[in-house]
Order: C-alpha cells, then structure tokens, then sequence
C-alpha cells in the first residue's frame, strides 16, 4: 500500500484528529521532497520515536532568493511517495502554493540573533521564509515531534529558538548529518554538480575536518582557518562564501576554542553552493584521533575519518 497523500489543511487535520482520538503521538519531517538518505534518515528516527509521522513535501518559493534557483529545485514527488512507503511512513502532506500562502497572505514570522550571520547575511530573507513556513507546518499538523537535521545546522538552531519564543507545543530533534563514504554531505542540490565536480566536492569536508582537528589541538582560530581557506579554494572551489568559528549554542563569533563550537562554511563549486558544518570540541586530542567526528554515511554504516589520513590533497577516503 502507498504512503496516503493529502494536499489540504482540512484533509491533514481530519487524518491527524482520528490519531489523536486513538492515543497516538505525531512526528513530523518537513522537507521540500527531492529525498536522499539524509531525509530518510529522519524519517527513521522519527518512526522509532513517535506512534504515526509526517513527512511533509512542499519547495518553498518563500526561502529562496532567486527565481531561477527556485525553477531548478529539483521535484520528485512520485519517487519521494515510492521511497516513503518503502520506510512506513504514514502521510505524505503536499500543499500547494496557493494552500500555503492564499492571496493577501501579509504575516512573516522573523527570528533574530541566530538568522543575521552566515547564511542569513549572503541570503536575505531567507530564514524569514524558513521560519515562516516552519512555524505554518507546525500548526497544521499539530505534530509531537519534529525532525531536523546537522546538516543545516544554523536553520536547526532558528527552529529551535522559534519554538521556545512562541511557546510551541513541539519538541525538536536534532539529528547527525548523514554523508557519502568520501565524506560529502547530503545535499538535494549535489545532483548539479558535473563528475569531475562530484569528485572535488569532498575536500570541503575534508578541509572542514582537518582543520577542526588542529584548533581542537590549539591551533590558532584566525590563521588556521586562514589556511583552510586557501585550501578550499586550492583543491577547486571557485569561492569560499564564509569559513568561520561559532559557538554551537548561540552562533556567536569565537576567537579561541574555550566552548563547544561548529564549524561553519559555505563555497561555491562551480554553479553549485555547498554548505557544511563541523563539531569542534576543546578538550585536547592527538592530531590523528577521531575527536568523535564519527558520522553516518550514506550506505547507514558509521564512519569515523583519521586526520593523519585526511590531510588536504591526499586524495585518501573516509573508511
């Protein structure tokens, strides 16, 4: 039997009050479709957690700054159903544009603080978006739970301080970023990058690491991440549109590792713009230990790299 699709507010909340009347909690993982492993992944550890889940799948043209960017998006449906229903998941939700945002829609939800930096400063308006049309899912569905992932670590942390701030009756689960065997992040917009592309990409990662590493063993904060710039743009990215420390709990800049931090960059390859994120930790650790950057990968085994193995140009890949 196929994952059941509903396209109406009215149809979601008539499927979500026969769970209620039945005892059951909600989960919720709002995407906007094109689903790969990192997706799946969510909707997995929301299948062990809560008694019924949501997926939701709707491209939000609210999010994006640029009208072509948003025409690029790529948009599976039929293959995200298939590959719901494989997983068990209960519902997949499709609104449309118009359900969404009906004409004369005039309310932006907007956080500050978390969304001003990073990717809030190169992309305008595009939190808002996020926040907005979080805040909209959340409200529709109803849901227990909701899932999000590392990966795009920044917009976690503006869901997070959103529904702490607007008393919303959800609990949001963060949950590792999932990665292919050399490392690269899930990402929907990966299937734009070219194959001599696809085979630079996992240096951003591989830089990121690294470079965690060494200011985990006190290295310097700006001249180390002044040499993983460079080495970014040396193993053929175009353009390192950010590469900086933050605190992981409130994303503000650090100048020396005395906290948990992430971190953060963003870089164009080609076309394509890559972002990533890594723990960083302070406590003191040998160049070649792990530092507990164990991640998933994309075949659901558990890899850690080893930094004496995965210096900038070896060409080694992750185990």
């Amino acid at each position: 039997m196929s994952v059941p699709i509903v396209r109406t507010i009215a149809g979601l909340r008539t499927v979500v009050a026969g769970w209620r009347r039945s005892g059951a909690n909600i989960a919720v993982v709002p995407t906007m479709g094109a689903l790969h492993e990192g997706h799946l992944s969510l909707v997995r550890s929301a299948l062990q957690k809560a008694d019924r889940v949501i997926v939701t799948l709707f491209v939000n043209p609210k999010q994006f700054n640029s009208a072509a960017d948003l025409a690029a998006y790529p948009r599976t449906e039929d293959e995200d159903a298939a590959k719901l229903t494989r997983l068990g998941a209960h519902l997949l939700y499709v609104p449309d544009a118009t359900g969404m945002y009906p004409d004369g829609f005039a309310t932006t939800v907007s956080v500050s603080g978390v969304s001003e930096s990073l990717c809030g400063a190169f992309r305008p308006g595009h939190f808002d978006g996020v926040a907005t049309v979080v805040a909209k899912l959340f409200l529709q569905t109803g849901a227990d739970f909701a899932f999000f992932g590392e990966k795009d670590f920044q917009q976690l942390q503006l869901i997070r301080r959103m529904v702490r701030d607007l008393d919303i009756p959800i609990t949001v689960v963060p949950c590792p970023t999932v990665r292919e065997a050399d490392g690269l992040a899930l990402s929907s917009r990966n299937v734009r990058l070219s194959p001599a592309e696809r085979a630079v990409a996992p240096r951003l990662a591989s830089v990121l690491l690294n470079t965690a590493a060494g200011l985990s063993n006190g290295s310097p904060v700006l001249p180390t991440l002044a040499e993983a710039r460079a080495a970014i743009l040396s193993a053929g990215y175009r353009e390192v549109e950010y590469l900086e420390l933050r605190g992981e709990a409130d994303l503000q800049p650090i100048a020396s590792l005395d906290r948990p931090a992430r971190l953060f960059a963003a870089a164009w390859l080609g076309e394509t713009r890559l972002i990533d994120n890594v723990r960083t930790l302070p406590s003191p650790v040998l160049v070649d230990k792990p530092l507990g950057h164990a991640f998933t990968r994309a075949d659901g085994h558990t890899a850690t790299p080893a930094f004496k193995d995965e210096l900038v140009g070896s060409g080694k890949r992750y185990p």
